[in-house]
């Protein structure tokens, strides 16, 4: 069993499903590394736990924050971390649970003096989006009174969307906090802005999956090129050849479009997975980015695109609605339909005032997002917990 060595800064342990090296990491672990690798590291040492993975050390320092990988998901990881607290006990000053789907249910052998929550966003209807049953009926039952098992604990979320879904729930008001999302580079200087592609072009950045809405954008995108025959979707993204094959290429054959896997090869382009300076460079050619999730913590490819002079079409959804600033920072779809989707998409072609308009307001909007603001606002949360002021926690935006 590890024993960690006293310290006289305050000691906090984070628990997670997966860590910024695990091979399946996300937004999520993005956020959650930025925001303790930038904190006040004199005054916090930070301990982060999550399961192991193939070629994954069980140990190791990244940016001051040491990972530990036990157990292999599931229940194994919560028996061990449990382990390791008991152990380490008398040295850990706070635990962060972080939920994200899973959780680590701290409640039940953590003190409550000790416990935080942490969550990006709910599942609700993902469960059903995304799983199949029984377990997305399991899921979607045992949301609500597993988030219960939190709801006294000071917690921190992402957005003012998720903040409202806890205190539906029953959360504390006075304990929720938003910690917002950041960016780990500089918003480019508008003269920076590379030139629109001279077809209208709409670019989609996110996984291969139905929640997240590449289906939709696709199936909105061939109504629009009823009205614009000229217009190019580019896909980014990790290609996922069973979703490609089985979901994507019916829609795209039925709609007579033709795709291929480098530019200028057909009226869909899947470009793969590219680095982020290349994800950057091909956002800021696009007129738009689609993004029509049904639920997310924030939506930070929005504020990524915003900052390198590109508006995103959004569906009023939890999370992409706080990045679009309530449709002032981008467009906002009136329903969440494919439809909705297309209109939005011929207004950026047809309306060149407007759409100048837009994506200088989005841009506005989005730089002021960073991570080092993310981690000047966990700095605050936690000095506020750390003298013992846990009835001075106050919701809003830090």
């Amino acid at each position: 069993m590890i024993t960690i060595e006293p310290s006289s800064k305050t000691t906090i342990l984070f628990l997670s499903w997966r860590d910024i090296r695990s091979p399946k990491h996300g937004g999520a672990e993005v956020y959650t590394h930025e925001m303790m690798a930038r904190a006040d590291h004199d005054r916090f040492r930070f301990i982060h736990i999550a399961p192991t993975f193939e070629g994954g050390a069980d140990r190791e320092v990244i940016d001051g924050v040491e990972y530990l990988r036990m157990g292999t998901g599931g229940l194994s990881v919560i028996v061990e971390a449990r382990k390791f607290y008991k152990h380490n006990a008398s040295r850990i000053d706070f635990v962060v649970d972080q939920c994200n789907t899973h959780r680590f249910f701290t409640k039940l052998w953590v003190p409550a003096d000790k416990r935080i929550f942490f969550i990006h966003q709910l599942t609700r209807e993902i469960w059903h989006l995304n799983a199949k049953p029984p377990i997305s009926t399991v899921g979607a039952i045992t949301e609500t009174p597993f988030l219960r098992l939190s709801k006294n604990d000071p917690t921190i979320t992402v957005s003012p969307s998720t903040r409202r879904d806890l205190l539906d729930v029953g959360f504390d008001p006075n304990k929720v906090v938003i910690v917002p999302e950041g960016l780990d580079f500089e918003a480019w200087d508008t003269s920076a802005f590379l030139p629109k592609e001279e077809h209208p072009t709409f670019v989609y950045v996110g996984r291969f999956v139905h929640y997240k809405g590449i289906d939709d954008s696709v199936l909105a995108f061939s109504r629009l090129r009823e009205k614009h025959p000229e217009a190019r979707l580019w896909i980014v993204g990790r290609t996922n050849e069973d979703y490609l094959n089985e979901v994507l290429k019916p829609i795209l054959d039925r709609n007579h479009l033709t795709y291929g896997f480098e530019e200028g090869a057909g009226d869909v382009v899947f470009h793969g997975f590219v680095s982020d300076e290349r994800k950057l460079e091909l956002m800021s050619r696009a007129h738009a980015l689609l993004f029509p999730s049904q639920r997310e913590g924030w939506g930070l490819i929005v504020t990524e695109a915003a900052v390198v002079g590109t508006p995103s079409i959004g569906y009023d959804s939890p999370g992409i609605v706080d990045a679009l600033d309530e449709g002032r920072a981008g467009y906002l779809c009136e329903t969440n339909t494919v439809g909705a989707l297309a209109r939005e998409m011929n207004r950026v072609i047809d309306d060149p005032e407007e759409y100048q308009a837009m994506r200088q307001s989005a841009y506005d909007f989005a730089r002021q997002f960073h991570w080092d603001k993310t981690a000047a606002a966990f700095n605050d949360f936690m000095d506020r917990l750390d003298r013992g002021a846990r009835a001075g926690i106050t919701g809003g935006t830090s």
